[in-house]
């Protein structure tokens, strides 16, 4: 809890003292260091300064302490610092073997250069997102486990004593020093890290060639492993693109067939809308058919259309009279042109023309709207009739 809550503290600083990760990868940076001391409670996140090698100094994370390492039936503890870089976790961490006073890194040492830094095919092929601080605390582990970095400076004492030695075999502390020494051609130290030097340099060649060929075919697995993983991330990437691709059609074609539904309802209520207006005109024309036949026999113009009810005559007096009005407007217009009627007669006569016109078609917009009251109610009606929905038609002001 106190690990969370130290990583949430230092990650959430905002300004100067803001930690150099990108906000993006905070949190991710957060489970990583969380999960490495949940299985390595040995290794404690801090921050510290890092120097790098242009001179620049940074702050940054950094998890420090021990990792098991089995040799030989027997477990120690290896000291070391994994430090996150500015650009972790897109980039691999930087490794370095920690070792105390009394320790001096194994020259030559495949993995661990003489500074300390410490280079395995795992750093190298680190995959963002995919590799984890665990994962490598692991290969660390492994690949110290066949070739210690570490040995003691100290010369074997023939009588030690069992002390614990806080980096020593976390299980059996004082087993390195009850162990009966064999004879090297040189002298090497007592200590867990001695010893697996010393014990290095006694094997039988047969030995080391078998140990080296184990070497060659965990490093061979390890490099199809990976060339695997990349494969199958990739082929999943592929995967995640074309999933998204058919999304994205999904949601189009939902979107085309919402509105194919909505234009068919649409043509439907149009289809009852001209269902109506046919059965209107055939009424029409049945009521008066006798009227049609007779028109080419000297009908008067008049007299051929007949208003259905007192609206219908209301509505066609007031618009007779507007466009009366209209022309007689036009009229005045043409005379004053032309200086038949005086100037002021023209406005006078213009003046009350245009007050009577008013009025007229105000009566007309009030008719209007009575007859498309009543053209609604019938059209309900008619669409009660066809098995329509009535409420699905517009609402008309007065």
């Amino acid at each position: 809890m106190e690990t969370q809550q130290f990583l949430s503290s230092v990650l959430s600083q905002r300004g100067p003292s803001a930690l150099p990760y990108s906000e993006d990868t905070k949190w991710l940076i957060r489970q990583h260091l969380v999960a490495l001391t949940s299985a390595y409670p040995s290794l404690d996140p801090k921050t510290a300064t890092f120097t790098h090698n242009d001179g620049r100094s940074v702050n940054l994370l950094q998890a420090e302490g021990t990792i098991p390492v089995s040799f030989q039936s027997v477990t120690y503890n290896i000291p070391i610092i994994i430090w996150l870089m500015e650009s972790y976790p897109r980039h691999a961490p930087c490794v370095y073997v920690n070792p105390t006073r009394d320790m001096i890194i194994k020259r030559p040492h495949p993995h661990v250069n003489p500074s300390g830094l410490v280079s395995i095919p795992y750093l190298q092929n680190w995959i963002y997102p995919s590799s984890t601080l665990v994962d490598l605390a692991r290969n660390l582990s492994l690949h110290f486990g066949r070739d210690p970095p570490l040995y003691s400076q100290r010369r074997p004492n023939p009588n030690p004593s069992p002390n614990f030695n806080p980096y020593g075999p976390t299980h059996a502390p004082a087993a390195a020093y009850t162990r009966p020494a064999i004879p090297p051609p040189r002298s090497y130290p007592a200590s867990p890290y001695g010893a697996a030097a010393a014990v290095a340099q006694t094997e039988d060649p047969s030995e080391v060639f078998k140990r080296n060929a184990v070497n060659k075919l965990v490093e061979a697995v390890h490099v199809e492993v990976v060339s695997m993983r990349k494969a199958r991330e990739a082929e999943m990437e592929g995967m995640f693109n074309a999933q998204s691709v058919l999304r994205y059609r999904e949601e189009q074609l939902r979107k085309a067939v919402k509105e194919m539904h909505d234009e068919k309802e649409g043509l439907e209520q149009q289809l009852q809308m001209v269902l109506m207006n046919a059965d209107i005109l055939e009424a029409w024309l049945r009521e008066n058919e006798a009227k049609v036949r007779s028109f080419g026999e000297g009908v008067d113009v008049d007299d051929a259309f007949e208003c259905m009810d007192a609206l219908s005559k209301q509505m066609m007096d007031c618009t007779a009279a507007d466009l009366a009005i209209e022309d007689a407007v036009y009229a005045l217009d043409k005379a004053a042109q032309e200086g038949a009627v005086p100037f002021d007669q023209y406005l006078r006569n213009v003046r009350l023309l245009s007050r009577e016109q008013f009025l007229h078609r105000a009566t007309a917009t009030k008719v209007r709207a009575a007859q498309m009251q009543s053209q609604v109610a019938n059209m309900a009606a008619r669409i009660s009739h066809y098995g329509g929905d009535p409420d699905a038609l517009p609402r008309v002001r007065a």
